[in-house]
């Protein structure tokens, strides 16, 4: 592993919900790190909210990624959320492209709405972005990820100004390059080009009730671009987007997740 990987936290967040206290640790370890235990505990929690996964499929895809972000309840020890990340790289249009790729994603019930997560990544991977810039000047670092639900696809419109697929503009010629280039590299002929789409054929749809498209959803323009992009996404189909790493890139939610204190 590199060691542009290895930027390591521990913090602690408080979370408020129907006026109990919960209390959420973060930290972020290399994958080879995890233990048998950790690894258990994630894939119970995977399975819980998304279908269609084996503990082969999630372990085979775990395994290509380079560094975890794990939520654990501060008082009991157990795993309430997690996400996976790996670094890929191409050439376009005679640019250096490094792209944080944030694969398996989720965070229990009880926890939605705690920020720590977001801000555990964001800080992470924008130290890790100013650490590749330094070293090789010139270079363009993007965010890479796949929705197959609006939940996560929100997360753009928030903390971003700019990002591809959005509602407002047709995506650059130059962007678009990226995310094919990214989508083939990654998933070869499971990325549709033309759609901008990831079918896989081991696709993990998120079970009801965990994201579902309401008609009281679809009055946000944001979730019903997300269904018009991918209309498949009730069966796990996911779309591709991508955001660039950068300051002026932040909107002033953004920005308060990059430079928040992690214990808050």
């Amino acid at each position: 592993m590199s060691d542009l990987n290895v930027v390591l936290h521990t913090s602690i967040s408080q979370h408020s919900e129907t006026g109990a206290a919960r209390r959420m640790a973060g930290s972020v370890v290399p994958r080879s790190l995890l233990s048998p235990a950790e690894r258990e505990e994630m894939y119970c929690l995977f399975e819980t909210y998304f279908s269609g996964t084996t503990r082969h499929t999630f372990e085979t895809d775990l395994a290509e990624k380079e560094t975890v972000f794990l939520l654990r309840d501060s008082l009991s020890g157990q795993i309430q959320g997690f996400s996976t990340s790996m670094r890929l790289s191409a050439r376009i249009d005679d640019e250096e492209v490094v792209a944080f790729f944030s694969g398996d994603t989720i965070i229990a019930r009880d926890y939605w709405g705690d920020s720590l997560l977001s801000r555990l990544w964001s800080q992470t991977v924008f130290a890790q972005a100013d650490l590749i810039t330094l070293a090789r000047p010139g270079t363009r670092v993007y965010w890479y990820l796949i929705c197959s639900g609006y939940r996560t696809f929100r997360f753009l419109p928030v903390f971003f100004r700019e990002y591809w697929p959005n509602m407002s503009s047709p995506t650059p010629c130059y962007q678009q390059k990226i995310l094919d280039t990214l989508g083939k590299q990654k998933y070869g002929a499971a990325y549709l080009e033309r759609a901008g789409i990831v079918r896989l054929a081991s696709a993990t749809p998120l079970r009801g009730g965990v994201s579902d498209v309401t008609d009281q959803r679809l009055n946000d323009p944001q979730v019903e671009f997300f269904v018009h992009k991918n209309p498949g996404h009730i069966h796990g189909d996911e779309l591709a987007c991508i955001t660039e790493i950068t300051r002026s890139n932040l909107t002033k939610a953004g920005q308060r997740m990059v430079s928040s204190p992690l214990g808050n």
